[in-house]
C-alpha cells in the first residue's frame, strides 16, 4: 500500500481553497493568475482573495496589485507569508491581521479507538451533513463544549472551525475533536489534512503532529467610516 502523498506548497493551497469551500458552503473557486478569488456571500464577508503560492514565492507586485484592484467593503485577502514582509504592501484602505496565522499539514492515520473516548463529564456527537464531517463535544447536560468540522475533497481534507469554550480548555477536548476529525477523514480514503489555524490553535496542532507550511497574513478592505 503506497504512504501518505506529499503536497508541494502550491498543491497545499489549493486543497485549502477546496476543502474551505465545501466546509463554509461557499462558492467554487475561481482561478486567477495569482490564485483564486472565492465568492463567500456572508454580509461582512461578501468574497475574498486568496494567493496560491507560499513564502518567498509571494510577489509583491501581484500582492500590490490586487490590494489595489479591490473598492468593495469587507472583502478579504489572505496571503501565505508573514504579516511583517506582506503588511507594507496593502495601502491605507486595508486593516491587516498583525497576528500570525499558519497553513499547516498532517499526513492522516488510523486513530486507535479508546482515543476517541470523551472524558468523563462530557459527551462525544459527530454527524454528516453536506459532505462535512462534524464533532461536538458537550456536557452532561447538552452545553456545548467544544466542536470542529472537517471537509474531504478527495484525498486531502480541511479541518475548520475548531473551537473549544474557554470554560473548558485544557482537559483534551480539543485533541479528541481533532482526532475524531481526522479518523473520520482517513476512514474515507483522505490522506493529507490541511488547515489553516491560529497563533492561539498552533500549540494545539502541533501537539498532534501537525507541521507548518507557511504563515498566514489576513488582510479585510475597511469601510469608509473606519480610519
Amino acid at each position: 500500500m503506497a504512504g501518505p502523498m506529499a503536497l508541494a506548497d502550491s498543491e497545499v493551497v489549493r486543497a485549502w481553497v477546496d476543502g474551505w469551500v465545501v466546509s463554509r458552503g461557499a462558492a467554487p473557486p475561481v482561478v486567477e493568475p495569482w490564485g483564486y478569488t472565492i465568492r463567500v456571500g456572508h454580509i461582512r464577508h461578501p468574497s475574498r482573495h486568496v494567493f496560491g503560492t507560499v513564502n518567498a514565492a509571494v510577489q509583491e507586485a501581484d500582492v500590490r496589485a490586487v490590494a489595489a484592484s479591490v473598492s468593495g467593503v469587507d472583502i478579504w485577502m489572505k496571503v501565505f507569508d508573514a504579516p511583517a514582509r506582506v503588511a507594507p504592501w496593502f495601502g491605507p484602505e486595508w486593516w491587516v491581521d498583525p497576528e500570525d496565522g499558519y497553513l499547516m499539514t498532517l499526513p492522516l492515520a488510523a486513530v486507535a479507538p479508546q482515543r476517541l473516548v470523551a472524558p468523563e463529564g462530557y459527551r462525544l456527537h459527530t454527524w454528516t451533513r453536506g459532505g462535512v464531517l462534524r464533532a461536538m463535544v458537550t456536557t452532561a447536560d447538552g452545553s456545548w463544549a467544544a466542536r470542529g468540522q472537517i471537509a474531504p475533497t478527495g484525498r486531502t481534507a480541511v479541518a475548520d472551525q475548531i473551537e473549544t469554550s474557554p470554560a473548558h480548555r485544557r482537559r483534551g477536548l480539543g485533541s479528541l475533536v481533532m482526532r475524531t476529525l481526522q479518523a473520520a477523514a482517513f476512514e474515507q480514503g483522505c490522506e493529507v489534512g490541511v488547515l489553516a489555524g491560529t497563533v492561539e490553535g498552533r500549540a494545539l496542532y502541533e501537539s498532534l503532529g501537525w507541521q507548518v507550511v507557511a504563515p498566514l497574513t489576513s488582510a479585510r478592505r475597511k469601510g469608509p467610516d473606519e480610519s
